[in-house]
């Protein structure tokens, strides 16, 4: 038996204890739980990464913090203890108080490479996953050579002659496709929680984790923010400056010299948004008394509620799940000498003095994009209570569920949960569960890597593990439509396209289907990749668009894909839509919208429940679209029905002055040319759809002198449009493309989009990276660096064509 004493506040002692029976929620291999008395306490594709932050034209892209621990420049805070390899596995022999960090002798600037990139490789799997390794002997090095695709994300030169130069759009698109294919991969046979557990990384590793977030400081304060376009924040500064610390960082290093600065500055670590108080407190550097209640037991609650932590988002439920676990028992990393220094650098005030109760709500102004709702205070009021007085068998059996549902999200995906959040949570609660020598901690350990990312800038953790699915989806579909499919040396690639395509549907339904609460997947394509293995409607409806149109449309290309499958894929497609007619991303919304009233995480908006998405609806008409047209006898009626609630979905939610938001992309531009390639499907165009006429004028009248477009991330926070500094060629090319598809009859906006993105084309057929392409929730930019390639080629061989038509027209 363990005796537990909670406290009110941070020197109170409760005047009772309640005697709780030891179990497996409570073991403590590797942190301790609340126990305070008194006392402070990736088959053939590309290698696609969505938030890869390759910045080939000088200028920083992606995001800094996906959530917490999870993005490009996460909070890697690694075990660095243990000689050249890093604090591995075989390492451990005892707590995590005798883990310490190596001292790492960091130059001011990560300017050049930390590591010698010569000896860096890129293992592509059959399964899709991508896993960098380092090479160290020269023989490693000869017996497997660079190839074009590690150069490229390395930001090492590929060497490869300058094209002729194209004279029509059509030849730019086929440059850009005979550059693009030399990154096509040939077929192989958070990180808190990795310090708390005891999971490491190699020196190599740490050396370019380092780099790239020196590569990422804000260039005026040297803080960084929650994307590396964004300004600093308290979120970004205190979890990347403790990153930096743990990694092997000097505290009198000038990068963390400034940036605990800029972190004093803005009031220190105190007013971290709550995800990030979290994220510290397991950490032991913030207090669990100054987090808000996250309560396991409501997973005990009856299915039917309507707040039901199953009917949340995804991604929110898959986090709050294993956090409300490790909040359960106050899990937290031993005191060592690096957690009790930087007890010291977070805060500009005593760490010891602080009242953590008032806490709570104390969130810095810098970093506060979503207040919390009166009605979710008045709840924090009552679960802050409860937490005064938990039921000790009621808590026990709450955490048994959170635990047995952390197992089933593992094993229904190998692992790799929905994203790198989620994973480095749940990897905690197997560690302290299962310990380090179990199948999960190094199935855990192996499955990292996938979310593991090297470029020109460092190594960062990605938001998901690929977006392999997303990327190939439109590559194939512009390859097809511009007529380059067709032509010889195109056809093993889009071949290898096919095959991809068809080793990723997904064929069954998830091992814990129904008890983990999971939507079906039988037929969906995912994000990523299988093993991955969550439904995603836009991705399914993409996926399927690009397996009719190699199989379907073109001749001579093997059937890869059985009519019934695809016809499964029809079937999830159907059963995703809302009552109002929209599509939502991974499932059906479960939830009512008042559930937003409780969203906790001050820096995301639109996290509580699944949202309907124009993106996500439009794809789905599209892709049912082309379906009914090869098969025009299977589910017909269900078809037309779900099409036509579709479209009258769209048609509400356009704004007034023509466009629709983007949740996905940056967002008039990029949600402006799903919605329209959509409606044209159904018969909707700009000469007889008001919708389709009022979106094209909205386009025309934001674009630029130089001919092209240009909207900032920004657009995206108040769903208004914000116009980018410069001119965006991705952006040009969703709107030229919008401008197509609505069959828009002045052919000068088009033309002069053409002239501006072959400008922009480097004589070997590429484009340079620009400003971020992608969104999420709100307030988090996501780069998809593949993007300049599928929608530059996309765009310029439909140019081609579309021109061409309205020329013959005119005569």
């Amino acid at each position: 038996m363990v005796t537990c004493y909670y406290t009110r506040g941070l020197n109170e002692m409760r005047n009772h204890c309640c005697e709780v029976q030891k179990s497996h929620s409570l073991d403590v291999p590797f942190g301790v739980t609340y126990e305070k008395i008194g006392t402070i306490q990736r088959r053939l594709a590309w290698p696609l990464h969505k938030d890869d932050t390759l910045s080939r034209s000088g200028r920083p892209t992606g995001l800094n913090i996906y959530f917490p621990f999870c993005s490009k420049n996460q909070f890697h805070l690694a075990q660095c203890a243990g000689g050249d390899g890093g604090f591995t596995l075989d390492h451990m022999r005892g707590p995590p108080s005798s883990m310490l960090y190596t001292p790492l002798e960091i130059p001011a600037s990560g300017e050049k490479p930390f590591t010698d990139y010569s000896k860096w490789r890129l293992r592509v799997t059959e399964d899709g996953d991508h896993i960098w390794r380092y090479l160290r002997t020269d023989e490693e090095c000869e017996a497997w050579p660079q190839t074009d695709y590690d150069k490229y994300w390395l930001g090492i030169p590929l060497g490869l002659p300058a094209l002729p130069p194209p004279k029509t759009a059509l030849e730019a698109a086929r440059n850009g496709y005979n550059f693009y294919k030399h990154l096509q991969a040939a077929d192989d046979t958070g990180l808190a929680s990795s310090y708390v557990s005891g999971m490491g990384f190699t020196l190599e590793e740490r050396l370019e984790m380092i780099r790239y977030l020196l590569n990422h400081t804000n260039p005026v304060d040297g803080g960084w923010g929650i994307h590396v376009e964004g300004h600093s924040t308290v979120f970004g500064t205190a979890l990347n400056y403790c990153v930096m610390r743990v990694l092997g960082v000097s505290v009198d290093h000038p990068a963390l010299i400034k940036a605990r600065a800029t972190l004093h500055k803005l009031g220190g670590a105190a007013g971290i948004p709550s995800w990030g108080k979290f994220w510290l407190s397991i950490l032991n550097v913030y207090d669990w008394e100054g987090n808000h209640p996250v309560p396991s037991e409501l997973w005990l609650l009856p299915d039917s509620i309507p707040f039901h932590p199953h009917r949340w988002w995804i991604h929110t439920r898959n986090c709050l799940l294993p956090m409300g676990y490790l909040y359960g028992i106050r899990f937290k990393m031993e005191e060592n000498d690096l957690i009790r220094s930087l007890r010291e650098e977070l805060y500009p005030q005593n760490y010891y003095s602080i009242d953590w109760p008032a806490q709570r709500n104390n969130i810095a102004e810098v970093d506060l994009y979503q207040p919390h709702s009166r009605l979710l205070n008045f709840l924090y009021s009552i679960l802050g209570a409860y937490e005064n007085c938990v039921i000790p068998p009621l808590r026990r059996a709450a955490l048994d569920k959170c635990y047995e549902l952390v197992v089933m999200d593992d094993e229904n995906t190998d692992y790799q949960t929905l994203g790198p959040v989620s994973k480095m949570m749940n990897l905690i609660v197997r560690a302290h569960v299962d310990g380090p020598e179990s199948e999960a901690y190094k199935r855990h350990m192996a499955r990292r890597q996938d979310f593991m990312w090297l470029g020109a800038e460092g190594m960062m953790m990605s938001g998901t593990n690929g977006s392999q699915l997303w990327d190939l989806g439109f590559i194939a579909q512009a390859l097809v439509e511009t007529g380059l499919a067709q032509e010889e040396e195109n056809k093993e690639s889009l071949t290898k396209v096919l095959q991809w395509l068809d080793h990723h549907q997904m064929r069954k339904n998830p091992r814990h289907f129904q008890t983990a609460y999971r939507h079906p997947t039988k037929g969906a394509w995912p994000f990523s990749t299988k093993t991955q293995g969550y439904t995603v409607s836009d991705c399914t409806g993409e996926g399927l668009k690009a397996v009719l149109y190699i199989q379907d449309y073109l001749k001579l290309t093997p059937k890869l894909v059985s009519k019934q499958r695809i016809c499964d894929a029809v079937d999830i497609l159907l059963g995703m839509q809302n009552s109002n007619g929209g599509f939502a991303s991974y499932e059906l919304i479960r939830a009512p919208g008042w559930m937003e009233l409780l969203n906790p995480a001050e820096v995301f908006g639109n996290i509580m429940i699944e949202c309907n998405y124009p993106e996500c609806t439009t794809s789905a008409i599209t892709a049912l679209s082309t379906f009914r047209s090869l098969n025009p006898t299977y589910r017909a009626g269900d078809i037309q029905r779900v099409i036509d609630r579709a479209v009258d979905y769209l048609h509400k939610s356009q704004t007034p002055e023509g466009g629709w938001v983007g949740s996905w992309g940056i967002c008039f531009t990029y949600a402006i040319m799903f919605a329209l390639e959509s409606l044209a499907m159904v018969g909707e165009t700009y000469g007889t759809s008001s919708y389709s006429h009022k979106a094209c004028e909205f386009l025309i009248g934001k674009q630029r002198a130089d001919g092209g477009w240009g909207e900032s991330y920004k657009s995206c926070e108040i769903s208004q449009w914000v116009e980018h500094e410069q001119t965006q060629v991705v952006q040009t090319c969703w709107a030229a493309m919008a401008l197509m598809y609505a069959r828009y009859p002045h052919p000068k906006p088009i033309e002069r989009a053409v002239r501006l993105v072959m400008s922009r084309q480097n004589p070997d057929g590429s484009w340079p990276q620009e400003a971020i392409e992608g969104v999420f929730n709100k307030n988090v930019a996501i780069a998809y660096p593949n993007f300049k390639f599928s929608f530059t080629i996309w765009m310029l061989g439909r140019a081609q064509k579309y021109l061409a038509e309205l020329e013959t027209l005119k005569s």
